[in-house]
C-alpha cells in the first residue's frame, strides 16, 4: 500500500462521510460515549483545526442512533440501547465577518429553516431564539423524545468583533437572545454540546446557561480531539512507515521527526502529548513534513489582541500562569497569553503540583 491508496480525511468533518467512504479514522468513540453521558450541558474549547467539528458530527450520529456507522468501533462495547433522539446541529462558523444584523437575519434563520421543514414552523415566532424554542417544542412533541442540541464554533460571530465595543454589544444581544431559550427548554433537552475556541462569560452561554459544564481542561477528555502518541504508533504505524520511505529513513527516525514538529499540545495538567490532527494527516497525505496548521493563517482577532496588549511574542516562553487565568471571560482578559493558548500557539508544558494541592495551580506555558 502506498500513500495514494490511504484515504486521509483532511478537511472532512462529517463522521458519516469518513466512515462510509473508508477514510482513515482514529477511534475516539469511547470518549464520545463518556462525554455524552457526563453532563447535560457541556462546553469544550479547542484550537482551530483540532477536530471540534468532527467531534460534533460524531455526537450527532450517536444521538441519531446511527448504529451501523459505529460497527467495529470502541463505543460498541459501551452502548447497549442505541436510542434515537431528534438532533438540532448548528455550525456558526459561517458567521465570520458577518455584521450582527447579518447573523440574526441571515445565518441563524438559514440554519433554522432546514429543521423547520422537518418539524414545522409558527409565524408567531419572530426571532431566532423564539424559532429555536419552537423547534425544540415541536421536535419533542412529535417524537416523544428529548432533543439533542449541538452548536459548533459558537464564538465565531463574536471573535471578529472582539475589538469593536459597539459591534460587540450588538452581537452579544443577538446571540444572547438565541442562547437564552436553551435554559428555558431544559426539561425537553437530552444533551447540549457547545464548542468554540474561547470563553465569552458575559456575552452568551456562560451567563445565560449557568448549568453549562466546561470540560476544556478536564483530564478525562484531554485526548478527545487530536491524536495521541499511542494512537500514532499503533493506528498510524503504517502511515509512519510510508512517510519514512519518502524520506529514505527508518520508521523510528520518522516518528521522532513527527514528534519534534507536531506533538506537544496539552489540554490539562495530566494530558498526554497531543499531535495536531490537521498537520499530521496533511503530512501523511502530501508525503512531506511542513507547517500545515500554521500556514492556514493566523486569525485576525488574535493579531488584534496581540496589538491591543502590546504582546512581545519573543518573551512568552516558560511563563508561569495561574490556571484561573484560563477561565476568564475573553472580554475581560488583561493580556494575550490565555488567548494564545486557546488558539493553539502556546501549550501547557508543566504544572506546579504544590500550588495545585493548595487550589492555586500554576501552568508553565511554552511556544509550540
Amino acid at each position: 500500500m502506498n500513500a495514494m491508496e490511504r484515504r486521509y480525511p483532511v478537511g472532512i468533518q462529517t463522521f458519516s462521510e469518513i466512515i462510509r467512504r473508508g477514510y482513515l479514522y482514529v477511534d475516539k468513540t469511547d470518549l464520545v460515549w463518556q462525554l455524552a453521558h457526563f453532563a447535560k450541558f457541556i462546553f469544550l474549547s479547542r484550537p482551530r483545526r483540532f477536530g471540534k467539528s468532527l467531534l460534533s458530527s460524531t455526537l450527532e450520529s450517536y444521538f441519531q442512533g446511527d448504529r451501523e456507522l459505529f460497527e467495529g468501533l470502541k463505543i460498541m462495547t459501551l452502548e447497549q440501547q442505541w436510542e434515537q433522539f431528534p438532533v438540532l446541529h448548528f455550525d456558526l462558523s459561517g458567521a465570520r465577518h458577518l455584521p450582527p444584523q447579518g447573523v440574526r437575519d441571515e445565518l441563524l434563520i438559514l440554519l433554522l429553516d432546514g429543521y423547520e421543514r422537518v418539524y414545522g414552523s409558527n409565524p408567531k415566532e419572530t426571532s431566532p431564539g423564539m424559532r429555536l424554542a419552537g423547534l425544540i417544542d415541536r421536535a419533542y412533541e412529535q417524537t416523544g423524545k428529548q432533543v439533542a442540541i449541538i452548536i459548533d464554533e459558537y464564538d465565531a460571530p463574536l471573535l471578529d468583533v472582539l475589538h469593536e465595543e459597539e459591534r460587540l454589544a450588538e452581537m452579544r444581544e443577538v446571540m444572547q437572545e438565541f442562547y437564552q431559550r436553551l435554559k428555558r427548554q431544559e426539561p425537553k433537552i437530552k444533551f447540549c454540546f457547545i464548542t468554540g475556541i474561547t470563553k465569552f462569560s458575559q456575552l452568551s452561554i456562560f451567563s445565560t446557561l449557568n448549568n453549562m459544564l466546561n470540560v476544556t481542561m478536564n483530564p478525562l477528555f484531554s485526548a478527545i480531539c487530536g491524536i495521541t502518541e499511542e494512537e500514532l504508533t499503533t493506528v498510524l504505524a503504517e502511515d509512519i512507515r510510508l512517510l519514512a520511505s519518502e524520506y529514505g529513513c527508518t520508521a523510528e527516525t520518522m516518528q521522532l521527526k513527527l514528534k519534534q514538529r507536531y506533538d506537544g499540545y496539552h489540554f490539562s495538567e495530566k494530558s498526554a502529548d497531543i499531535y495536531n490532527p490537521y498537520s499530521l494527516l496533511s503530512a501523511f497525505r502530501q508525503g512531506r513534513i511542513d507547517n500545515y496548521w500554521f500556514d492556514t493563517g493566523t486569525p485576525s482577532y488574535l493579531i488584534r489582541q496581540l496589538m491591543r496588549f502590546r504582546t512581545d511574542i519573543t518573551d512568552v516562553e516558560r511563563q508561569e500562569v495561574p490556571a484561573s487565568a484560563f477561565d476568564q471571560a475573553t472580554e475581560n482578559m488583561t493580556n494575550a497569553l490565555p488567548l494564545l493558548y486557546q488558539s493553539g500557539y502556546l501549550t501547557i508544558k508543566d504544572y506546579d503540583r504544590e500550588t495545585f494541592i493548595s487550589s492555586i495551580p500554576c501552568l508553565c506555558l511554552i511556544r509550540k
